[in-house]
This record gives C-alpha cells, sequence and structure tokens, in this order.
C-alpha cells in the first residue's frame, strides 16, 4: 500500500475510534505530527492503534505505565496533550 493511501487510512481509525475523548486524543496527535512521519513512526502508530482505546488513554494521561513497546518519542509527544483543543 502506498504511503498516501496508509496515512489516510490511519486517518480514518485515528477519528473513528467510538468516543469523543478518543477521537480527540487520538485523531488530533495524528493531525499534529502525521505529515512529518516516516516509516517507523507511520508503523508505530499502526501498531498503538490495534490497542484499546482506554489503555491509549491511560498512557496518554499517565494513569498507567505505557509499555515497553509503546515507549519513546511519540508517546512521550501524545503525553504532552497540547494538541487537543479546547474550547473556552
Amino acid at each position: 500500500m502506498d504511503l498516501d493511501t496508509r496515512l489516510k487510512r490511519l486517518r480514518f481509525r485515528a477519528w473513528h475510534r467510538g468516543t469523543k475523548e478518543a477521537d480527540l486524543l487520538i485523531g488530533g496527535f495524528f493531525d499534529r505530527y502525521a505529515q512529518d512521519w516516516g516509516e517507523n513512526e507511520i508503523a508505530w502508530y499502526e501498531r498503538l492503534l490495534d490497542e484499546p482505546d482506554v489503555d491509549i488513554m491511560a498512557w496518554a494521561i499517565g494513569s498507567q505505565p505505557t509499555p515497553p513497546a509503546y515507549q519513546g518519542p511519540l508517546m512521550l509527544e501524545m503525553q504532552r496533550l497540547d494538541y487537543i483543543p479546547v474550547a473556552r
């Protein structure tokens, strides 16, 4: 599958998680960072999206430790949570 198709599929999967909270966290992260990703980052995100939303969200907010397979620069960026729009 070509890169453009993979990214379109990932964006759809990121924004259709089942809850608004998960969509904002996981989809917002994709929208903020995916344009700069290479093959390794895309593969990491594809694996991450196979995990349950509650786990991804717990790792991002720090209520559960991040498994070694997902630790690293991308998870650190996800844990910043500064990519989620907040209505004021």
